[in-house]
C-alpha cells in the first residue's frame, strides 16, 4: 500500500505496529504462502455508499455451490423486493429473492461470469417504488437447531468471501459433534479488496449481533475475529465495541500473508490446529464464517432483510472513481462501472473478485452475484509476460503452497489428462488459491490446469473426499 503520512489509515497502522512487537505478530501466521502487493490504499479509507437502483436485474439460479435454485415465479409476475423468486433445489442449495420491486421480464439462459450460460430470472424494476422492505425482528432465541438451519436457508445466506457455499449447511451439525468456537474471517487477504474492511469499520454492531446470534444457536463458547494487521482501524473499532464482552469475543491480529483468508489457514494461524485431509473445520469443533455472512445473518434476524445486496469493491487502474458500493445482487457490471464514472479507454481485463482467485469476465452485461466481492478493471493484463516456458524444477510452487502439495506435478498430470492419477496426489485438498501460479517464474498456469482437472473429475463423478 502507499506509505503516505497524509493517509490517516496509514498513520493508524504505523502507530499500531509500533505498539505491537513483531515477535507477537508472527505468532499468528502459517507456513508457506506468498506476499503479493496489497493495492488497497485506493479504497481502504472510502466509506460504503449505496448504488442507485437500475432498470433491470439478472438473477442466475446457480450463483451458489450445490444444486441450482428452482424458479417459483413466471414471466409477467409482479414481485416485491425481498420476495422469494426461487426455492432451494436440494439441501445444498438456497433461496433466491428479488433484489427490487418490479416485474419478471424473462426466465431464460443468460451469460454468466466466466463465459458460460445459466438459467436466470430477469426482473424489470418499478421506477416509482420506494424499494423499501418492511423491517421487523425475527425470533432467534427460541429456535431449535433444525429451525435455525431452515431460517438461514430461507434467507439465502451464503459464504460472502467468494466461495458462495450455502451457510445453513455449515450449521447442520451431525449428531455426536459439537461446536466450541466460532471463527470470523476478517482477513481479506486478496489484493485490492476492502469490502470486508469497511464492513468491520462501519457496521461493527451488526457484526457483533450476528456473532451473538451464531454463538447462541450453535452452542459455541467463544468467538474469534481474525483481522490482518493492514486494517488497524478495523481492529481498534471492533475491540472498542466488544468492550466488556472481551472474555467471550476476541480480535486476533494476523500477519499479512496470502492466502490467510482460507479457512484452514486461518485455523492454523489462530488455533495452531490442522484440519485433517478430507476433513472439515467442524471436526475440530470450529465453524468459520466470513464477516459479510455474519452481518447478513444479523440483517435477517434484526430486519428480515434476506441476502439481496452486498458490499463490492470497485477498483483497479482502469476505474475512473474507485469505491466500496452496496450493490443489489443481479446488477449488471455495466451499471456498476457507469456509477463509478466509467472506465479508461484502454482496458485490457475486467476481473470479478480478487486478482488471485477471481474470474475474468467476458461481458459487461453479466450480473453481480452473491459471491462477488470485487470488480476490478485493469489497463494491462496482470501477467506482464503471457508466454509459458518449460518447468525448471525450481520448487517455488512447493514453497508457496500453503497445503504442502506438489503443484508442478499436479499441473503435469493435468496437461497429460491423467486426472484420475491426480487423486493420489491429494488434488482434492487444493483450494485453488493461485499461490503456485503467482510464484512460478516460467509462467505456467498451474492453478488453472488444476481447476480444469478438478472440474473434469467432478463431471465424471470420480472424486474422493
Amino acid at each position: 500500500m502507499a506509505a503516505h503520512p497524509a493517509n490517516p489509515t496509514w498513520r493508524a497502522r504505523m502507530k499500531w505496529l509500533m505498539n505491537n512487537p513483531l515477535s507477537k505478530l508472527l505468532e499468528y501466521s502459517f507456513a508457506h504462502g506468498v506476499h503479493p502487493q496489497e493495492h488497497k490504499a485506493g479504497t481502504m479509507a472510502l466509506s460504503m455508499q449505496r448504488m442507485p437502483f437500475s432498470s433491470r436485474y439478472l438473477v442466475p439460479v446457480n450463483q451458489h455451490l450445490g444444486a441450482p435454485s428452482k424458479p417459483v415465479v413466471k414471466v409477467g409476475d409482479p414481485v416485491l423486493r425481498g420476495q422469494v423468486i426461487a426455492e432451494p433445489g436440494a439441501f445444498i442449495s438456497t433461496c433466491l429473492h428479488s433484489p427490487v420491486t418490479g416485474r419478471v421480464h424473462a426466465i431464460d439462459n443468460r451469460r454468466y461470469p466466466g463465459g458460460m450460460f445459466s438459467l436466470s430470472i430477469t426482473i424489470e424494476s418499478d421506477p416509482y417504488d420506494t424499494q423499501r422492505i418492511p423491517e421487523h425482528p425475527r425470533d432467534w432465541r427460541h429456535l431449535t437447531a433444525d429451525q435455525f438451519v431452515a431460517e438461514i436457508q430461507q434467507a439465502g445466506i451464503v459464504g460472502l468471501g467468494g466461495a458462495a457455499f450455502p451457510s445453513h449447511v455449515k450449521y447442520s451439525i451431525p449428531e455426536g459433534q459439537h461446536i466450541d468456537h466460532l471463527l470470523v474471517n476478517g482477513a481479506e487477504c486478496e489484493p485490492y479488496l476492502t469490502s470486508d474492511h469497511r464492513l468491520m469499520v462501519e457496521r461493527p454492531d451488526a457484526l457483533l449481533k450476528g456473532i451473538e446470534i451464531l454463538l447462541h444457536n450453535l452452542g459455541a463458547k467463544s468467538a474469534t475475529i481474525g483481522v490482518e494487521t493492514n486494517k488497524p482501524d478495523a481492529i481498534a473499532t471492533l475491540r472498542e465495541h466488544i468492550g466488556s464482552d472481551s472474555q467471550r469475543i476476541r480480535v486476533v491480529p494476523l500477519r499479512v500473508k496470502y492466502p490467510q483468508g482460507a479457512e484452514k489457514m486461518l485455523i492454523k494461524s489462530i488455533f495452531k490446529q490442522e484440519v485433517p485431509a478430507g476433513g472439515l473445520p467442524r471436526d475440530l469443533g470450529i465453524i468459520v464464517n466470513n464477516v459479510g455472512s455474519v452481518v447478513a445473518i444479523a440483517d435477517w434476524f434484526e430486519r428480515s432483510m434476506p441476502l439481496i445486496e452486498r458490499v463490492v469493491t470497485v477498483a483497479g487502474d482502469g476505474v475512473a472513481k474507485p469505491a466500496n458500493l452496496i450493490v443489489p445482487v443481479g446488477t449488471p457490471l455495466r451499471e456498476v462501472l457507469r456509477f463509478c464514472e466509467g472506465m479508461q479507454s484502454d482496458i485490457s481485463q475486467i476481473v470479478m473478485g480478487g486478482p488471485m482467485m477471481g474470474t475474468s469476465v467476458v461481458s459487461l452485461d453479466v450480473p453481480v452475484l452473491k459471491g462477488t466481492s470485487g470488480i476490478l478493471a485493469f489497463r494491462k493484463l496482470q501477467r506482464t509476460d503471457s508466454r509459458e516456458y518449460p518447468c525448471i524444477r525450481c520448487g517455488r510452487c512447493l514453497e508457496a503452497c500453503p497445503y504442502f502439495l506438489n503443484p508442478s506435478r499436479l499441473a503435469r498430470l493435468a496437461k497429460a489428462r491423467l486426472f484420475a492419477e491426480m487423486q493420489s496426489y491429494s488434488v482434492g485438498d487444493c483450494v485453488e488459491c493461485g499461490s503456485c501460479t503467482y510464484s512460478c517464474p516460467s509462467g505456467i498456469p498451474i492453478v488453472q490446469l488444476i481447476r480444469l482437472a478438478k472440474s473434469q473429475l467432478r463431471q465424471s463423478g470420480d472424486t474422493r473426499e
